[in-house]
């Protein structure tokens, strides 16, 4: 049942903002990427066949991007050019994958050299980006023989570490301001306030992605802090195999199990192993995952619940979004949404590369 979910999810997906090149849209992606290379069904490259070649246009263009925005968060996607460049050998996926890397080129940088979250999020930095940039960068220079791109996106996530780590809890800020001058920044530090669940998703997904890219002799800088942070992460799991969306205060009036942070970080467990880190892998850890994030519709077929449609910082429309734990809790949860189902296409792939009888299992389905 899980396959077919994932599959009538990708025929049914409508890409996220009107077309418009985007993260959403590179969460599903990947996450296609993935159960291709897992079970090497020829359905779920289709599937990123054919909903990225209605963003690519001649030229190459990307549907609706610009550059000039400086948003990191548009340059998720192009792992999937990536990919359809390394299966089809054509160029104008490496082309079209380019218009990113010349974004990065002049994208602006905190002091200590990370990319800013966004041109209208200056001197930000914040746990989302270093999923959005860091691992296209890599697979970029790679694919184009670029080293110093392969360094400097190591280097970014390192200093971010540094920047966003509180040593009160172990974990990391889901943002920073370097100048502390944002009305969410603590004054002495910078950070915000609470720890998000899916911010510390994104950055565990970021790390064990980057930990496989580059193996494990370039990755030994970060190895000791990711293994912790893994190991922090598998510690907050629910009895009952979820996390908090405020992921260390269970005591939180309003709290609750946050689905799209908990496929991350399943993912992110799974995926540990793989990429040569070492990490608590609970048993079932995916099965219970699926069972408990995937519910009955009224007609019988699943959905994915519980997912936080989105947190910030800032100012978003007439909102001040604080950062406070309060505030995390208070924003709008759905279904299906493209940052949950991604994730979880993730961890099933991820599972189902690491175990030869579900592998069989799922592909007769």
């Amino acid at each position: 049942m899980l396959m077919s979910y994932f599959d009538g999810y990708a025929r049914g997906y409508r890409p996220y903002k009107d077309g418009a090149f985007c993260y959403e849209d590179g969460c599903v992606y990947r996450g296609l990427e993935l159960l291709h290379r897992a079970t090497g069904e020829d359905r779920w490259f289709d599937h990123i066949l054919r909903l990225a070649s209605a963003q690519v246009g001649p030229g190459p263009t990307l549907s609706g991007y610009d550059p000039n925005e400086y948003n990191i968060d548009n340059i998720l996607s192009g792992r999937a050019l990536l990919y359809l460049h390394e299966q089809t050998g054509e160029d104008r996926w490496l082309e079209a994958a380019g218009l990113l890397a010349a974004q990065l080129e002049t994208h602006p940088r905190t002091r200590t050299g990370v990319y800013w979250h966004k041109l209208r999020y200056p001197w930000q930095v914040w746990l989302d980006g270093l999923y959005m940039g860091p691992p296209f960068q890599i697979g970029y220079g790679q694919r184009t023989g670029d080293d110093a791109l392969v360094a400097d996106a190591l280097a970014q996530i390192d200093a971010a570490l540094t920047m966003t780590y509180v040593p009160e809890t172990g974990l990391y800020a889901h943002a920073v301001d370097e100048v502390k001058r944002q009305p969410w920044a603590d004054p002495e530090t910078g950070q915000s306030r609470a720890h998000w669940a899916r911010a510390l998703g994104w950055l565990a997904m970021a790390l064990v992605d980057v930990a496989a890219l580059v193996g494990p002799a370039r990755f030994a800088p970060l190895r000791a802090r990711t293994e912790r942070l893994l190991s922090d992460i598998a510690a907050l799991r629910r009895p009952d195999g979820l996390w908090f969306q405020v992921i260390d205060q269970p005591d939180l009036q309003g709290n609750y199990e946050e689905s799209s942070a908990s496929a991350m970080f399943v993912y992110a467990l799974l995926g540990a192993r793989d990429a040569g880190l070492k990490a608590p892998v609970p048993a079932g850890l995916f099965d219970t995952l699926e069972a408990r994030v995937l519910r009955p519709r009224p007609d019988g077929t699943p959905e994915m619940a519980e997912i936080c449609h989105v947190a910030g910082l800032g100012m978003y429309g007439n909102r001040f979004r604080d950062g406070t734990a309060d505030y995390y809790i208070s924003e709008a949860r759905v279904a299906d949404d493209a940052k949950g189902v991604g994730p979880l296409m993730m961890a099933a792939a991820t599972s189902t590369g690491r175990a030869g009888d579900r592998a069989r299992a799922l592909a007769g389905e």
